[in-house]
C-alpha cells in the first residue's frame, strides 16, 4: 500500500466517530494510502442507546432495508457496491435470513468491522471522547478533519459544533425497538410468514383481531413514558416516532403504518388479520428478535405491561427494551457547501446522520462521500458532483441544495429524484426506470472518474420485487 505524501509528508485525516459513516469514511481514506485517526468515545464513555465499544454499532433496527430492485433502497446498495463500499459488503457477510431486507447480526457486523479497522495498518483507533474540534483544526500536522459523530453526539461536542455553524443547528429524538428472547414466545400463538407469502416465512407475526389492536392501542397511549411531555412535531422524526406517539395520532394509524396486516393472512385461509405486529430475527439462530416499527419511549416497566397483551407475549423476556434519545443534526443546506464541508473551516467537513442523511445505508454513503472529496482535497483537485440521476446524487443534492426549506432528515426515496424524460404512469415500470438510469450514470461516473481510485465493486444477492408492493 502506498501512503499518500506531499513534500515528503504523511498526509493525516481525523475521522470523528467511529459509527457507519467514520468507518466507512476511515477504511476508504486508509486504503487509498491515508493515514486516519479515529476517535470514538466508547466504550468509555457511552451514549444512552449504544450497548458496546464496536464501531458501526447498530443501535435502532438491525435491518438496512431493502435488496430488492426497484426500490430505491436498493438502488442505493448497488450504486455503493459499485464504488467499493467496505461497510456495505462487511453487511452482506453478516446478514441474517429476513426476507427482502438486508438484515444483520449485529454484534458479528460490528465485530467484524471493528476488527479490521483496528488491524488497518494505516487506522489509529483513538478511544476517548474528543471535546474540542479545535485540537484538530488548529493542528497543522492534521490536513483534513470529519466529523461523522451521528445523532448522539457528546453535549460537549455538540455545542461546540453549534458555535461553529450558528444558529441552523438542529436536534430532534429518535426511538429503538424492543428485542425479545425466542424462546420466551408462545410460538403457538404467533404465524411464520413472510408478506404475500415470499421466501421462507422468515418473519413471526403476531396477529390481531379488531378487540385486541384496539385494547393495545389504548394501552400504548395511555401507558407511562420516559420523557412525559407530548412531543412538538418539529423535534420528532415521522420514520422513528414511537408507537405510542402514532397511537395518539388516530386509533387506526398504526394498522395503517408499522402494524398494517398488508400481505398476512390466517394460516390455511385468505382471511387478513385487522393488524398485525412483525418480528424480524436479530441473529441467524433466531434465539432474539425484535419488534418490526415498534420503537417506543415507554418506561420498562410500561413496556413490560403493554407489550405482554400481544398474543404470544405473555411471557415474554427482553433482550433489551425499547429507548429514546437525542437525535442531533445540522440545517446541511444553510450551512454546509456541496461536499459536506463547512465553508469558514476549510479543513472541516461532516458525514453521517448528522448531516441529516437518515438511515443507515445513506449513514454509509455519506461517509464514502466525505472520504472522496477528501482524497480530493488531498490529492489537490476537486471532486467531481455525483450524477445527478443517481439516488446517491439525488440524496446528497436534496441535503446541499440552498433552496431547500424547512430542512428534514429523509430516507433515500425517488421523490429526490429528477423526474424522467417520459412519463410512466405504472409505479413499478417508473421505479425500474429510475432504478436503471441511476445504476446506469453511477457506473459511467466510476468508470469516468479513476483519480478517486475507488475501491473494488461488487455484487449484491438478486432479490426480485413482487408488484403487490407498491
Amino acid at each position: 500500500m502506498t501512503c499518500n505524501m506531499i513534500n515528503g509528508k504523511q498526509q493525516i485525516v481525523c475521522v470523528v466517530g467511529g459509527g457507519l459513516a467514520g468507518s466507512e469514511a476511515a477504511w476508504q481514506l486508509a486504503e487509498r494510502g491515508v493515514q486516519v485517526q479515529l476517535y470514538e468515545m466508547r466504550p468509555g464513555r457511552m451514549t444512552p442507546a449504544h450497548h458496546s465499544g464496536h464501531l458501526a454499532e447498530l443501535v435502532c433496527s438491525n435491518s438496512l432495508k431493502s435488496l430488492a430492485l426497484p426500490s430505491a433502497a436498493a438502488t442505493l446498495k448497488h450504486e455503493l457496491a459499485a464504488m467499493g463500499s467496505f461497510v456495505l459488503k462487511q453487511a452482506l457477510e453478516s446478514r441474517v435470513v429476513a426476507g427482502m431486507a438486508l438484515a444483520l447480526e449485529r454484534s458479528r457486523f460490528a465485530a467484524a468491522i471493528t476488527q479490521k479497522i483496528e488491524a488497518h495498518p494505516l487506522i489509529e483507533v483513538v478511544r476517548k471522547e474528543l471535546i474540542s474540534l479545535a485540537s484538530l483544526l488548529d493542528n497543522p500536522k492534521v490536513d483534513q478533519v470529519i466529523v461523522a459523530s451521528g445523532p448522539l453526539t457528546s453535549d460537549a461536542l455538540a455545542e461546540e459544533i453549534a458555535q461553529l455553524i450558528g444558529s441552523n443547528y438542529l436536534a430532534f429524538f429518535d426511538a429503538a425497538a424492543p428485542i425479545v428472547e425466542a424462546e420466551s414466545l408462545n410460538r403457538q400463538k404467533l404465524v411464520r410468514q413472510s408478506r404475500f407469502d415470499k421466501g421462507e416465512g422468515e418473519y413471526l407475526n403476531a396477529m390481531l383481531n379488531k378487540e385486541q389492536y384496539v385494547s393495545l392501542i389504548d394501552s400504548l397511549v395511555n401507558a407511562k413514558r420516559v420523557i412525559v411531555r407530548d412531543f412538538e412535531k418539529r423535534e420528532l422524526f415521522s420514520a422513528c416516532q414511537p408507537v405510542e406517539e402514532v397511537a395518539r395520532s388516530g386509533v387506526d394509524a398504526l394498522r395503517y403504518g408499522a402494524l398494517k396486516p398488508l400481505g398476512l393472512t390466517y394460516p390455511g385461509s385468505e382471511q387478513r388479520p385487522y393488524a398485525a405486529i412483525q418480528l424480524r430475527a436479530e441473529n441467524n439462530e433466531g434465539t432474539a428478535w425484535n419488534l418490526v416499527g415498534f420503537q417506543t419511549n415507554l418506561t420498562f416497566g410500561a413496556q413490560e405491561q403493554v407489550l405482554r397483551q400481544i398474543p404470544g407475549f405473555e411471557q415474554a423476556i427482553f433482550v433489551r427494551y425499547g429507548v429514546m434519545h437525542r437525535n442531533t443534526f445540522i440545517n446541511a443546506p444553510a450551512t454546509l457547501g456541496s461536499g459536506f464541508e463547512l465553508p469558514a473551516q476549510p479543513k472541516l467537513r461532516f458525514a453521517g446522520q448528522i448531516t441529516g442523511t437518515e438511515g443507515y445505508t445513506e449513514a454509509i454513503a455519506s461517509g464514502l462521500y466525505a472520504a472522496l472529496n477528501t482524497y480530493a482535497v488531498l490529492r489537490g483537485f476537486v471532486a467531481p458532483g455525483l450524477p445527478k440521476h443517481s439516488t446517491f446524487g439525488a440524496l446528497v443534492s436534496y441535503a446541499t441544495n440552498k433552496d431547500t426549506k424547512h430542512y428534514q432528515p429523509l430516507h433515500v426515496n425517488y421523490g429526490l429524484m429528477e423526474p424522467l424524460e417520459q412519463r410512466i404512469k405504472s409505479k413499478r415500470e417508473r421505479y425500474s426506470a429510475y432504478s436503471a438510469r441511476a445504476l446506469d450514470a453511477i457506473k459511467a461516473f466510476v468508470q469516468g472518474n479513476q483519480r478517486l481510485n475507488f475501491l473494488p465493486s461488487y455484487g449484491l444477492p438478486t432479490v426480485v420485487q413482487d408488484r403487490q408492493e407498491y
